[in-house]
């Protein structure tokens, strides 16, 4: 029987007219076939109808993706992905920031699933949407950004195109600023959210750091940052987090915000908003889009990136917005424009379905009212949570530290000043997973686990250095 112990590509030395085996089927080659890809040569031994066996050196395919390294686990989701093979009763997932309820299962709200059935009743369609994304979410979300009177909004003075959640909207705005702002560095928080370096790098947008946290007090470095700000070349971008600081959950004061603003105005940056968190740190609307208000009525140039994934619960569709808010409703039109020509090729369209739960919730008073009471609700017990895991470290550390930094962050996350290898034993002997930066998401922690995590916490800060 003739059989073929070679690769396909080894079948390139075998001359026309020679029959092999291959996949079961005897086949007769008409000719050689040159490989695809890069070729190495290999001694393979083939059997051939009406031959001896032997060994004849033969070519074999190697691929174009040889040289392509493994990628390092995200340090964020790579977290989750450490979590579910540990089989620990005991571990806990503090890493990735989702909401969970007290059970620490996901939570649904109530109001998205009666948007939904609204949606499925009213026999919504999928067609494609414009490259700018659903009118009626643009119009509600620019409206829960600056409120339905704010003067830009009434002049046409802002230019909002749907993108994908908080991520690709930031990615947006990137591409818009080195596209249209070629050379301008963007100054980001020391420390920010992980992706956000990432997001600026594959735009190829520079960068540098202000600082933000200071280890010391567990709190902002005010004096720190505002020397930062004042020190960058006039025009430059600040990255700041509109509410809820993450990783830190450290907010500026009302009075810092505006001298914050003070600054940036007199040296003519430009200030660029990431707000994840509206509604869901404080549990209210107005008071989480203060800090981007308060640089809008002085008529200041701005962009601001939003994302439903938390407020709404929305984590995988993919909603969010890019605002520009501009100087007049020529230049936001023309901004806009160009938005739309950056996503076009990027993604061509973003999805529907969240943009339309967004529209119906926002858009129904009835429906607005029980939102933000879930808002407050899921924002409750988080700060219930924050309480408590103060209480316990007060407790269980005798040493008299002062523990009070963790109710004076806000949002769902804590910063804990835990170094890497504090970190390491907190995942390693606790099984609690978070960043190895120190972070920990208050909002995957329940009451009952609340004097562990403290055991830990005290634990590694304490016994490791």
């Amino acid at each position: 029987m003739t059989t073929a112990m070679a690769s396909s590509a080894a079948l390139t030395a075998l001359a026309s007219g020679q029959e092999v085996l291959r996949s079961g089927v005897t086949q007769k080659f008409s000719g050689l076939r040159v490989a695809a890809f890069p070729l190495k040569k290999d001694n393979v031994a083939l059997y051939v109808k009406g031959k001896s066996t032997s060994v004849m050196s033969v070519a074999t395919d190697v691929s174009r993706f040889e040289s392509v390294t493994m990628a390092p686990a995200d340090p964020i989701l790579g977290v989750s992905e450490a979590f579910k093979k540990d089989n620990s009763e005991k571990k806990l997932n503090l890493g990735v920031g989702a909401y969970r309820t007290e059970d620490l299962q996901p939570y649904v709200l109530e109001v998205v699933k009666k948007a939904e059935k609204k949606m499925l009743e009213g026999g919504d369609n999928k067609e494609y949407l414009p490259i700018e994304g659903l009118a009626a979410f643009n119009k509600a979300t620019a409206e829960l950004l600056l409120g339905a009177d704010n003067a830009a909004i009434k002049e046409n003075r802002v230019a909002t195109v749907q993108g994908l959640s908080g991520t690709g909207s930031l990615r947006l705005g990137a591409a818009f600023i080195q596209r249209y702002f070629p050379g301008i560095t963007v100054y980001i928080s020391s420390p920010t959210w992980g992706n956000h370096k990432n997001i600026f790098n594959d735009a190829g947008v520079p960068w540098k750091e202000y600082r933000y946290f200071d280890p010391k007090t567990v709190g902002l470095d005010f004096d720190g940052m505002m020397e930062d700000i004042e020190n960058a070349p006039e025009g430059s971008i600040i990255l700041l987090h509109g509410c809820a600081h993450n990783p830190t959950g450290i907010d500026p004061t009302p009075d810092q915000w505006e001298k914050i603003a003070d600054l940036i105005q007199q040296k003519n940056h430009m200030a660029f908003f990431d707000v994840a968190y509206q509604g869901f740190a404080s549990g209210s609307l107005d008071d989480d889009a203060s800090s981007v208000r308060k640089f809008v009525a002085r008529g200041m140039e701005v962009f601001v990136a939003q994302s439903y994934s938390k407020n709404l619960g929305l984590y995988a569709e993919r909603v969010g917005a890019i605002n520009a808010i501009v100087s007049s409703a020529d230049v936001a039109a023309r901004v806009k424009s160009q938005l739309k020509r950056i996503a076009r090729p990027m993604y061509s369209n973003p999805p529907v379905h969240g943009a339309r739960i967004v529209a119906n919730v926002v858009g129904e008073p009835t429906m607005f009212d029980e939102w933000r009471a879930e808002m407050q609700m899921m924002a409750g017990r988080i700060k219930t949570v924050r309480q408590r895991l103060y209480d316990e470290l007060s407790t269980k550390d005798k040493s008299g530290k002062d523990w009070s930094f963790v109710l004076k962050q806000i949002g769902m996350f804590s910063f804990t000043g835990l170094n890497k290898a504090q970190s390491d034993n907190m995942t390693d002997k606790w099984h609690v997973y978070m960043t190895k930066d120190g972070r920990i998401s208050l909002a995957g922690l329940n009451l009952a686990k609340c004097a562990y995590l403290a055991d830990a916490i005290i634990d590694s800060y304490y016994n490791i250095q």
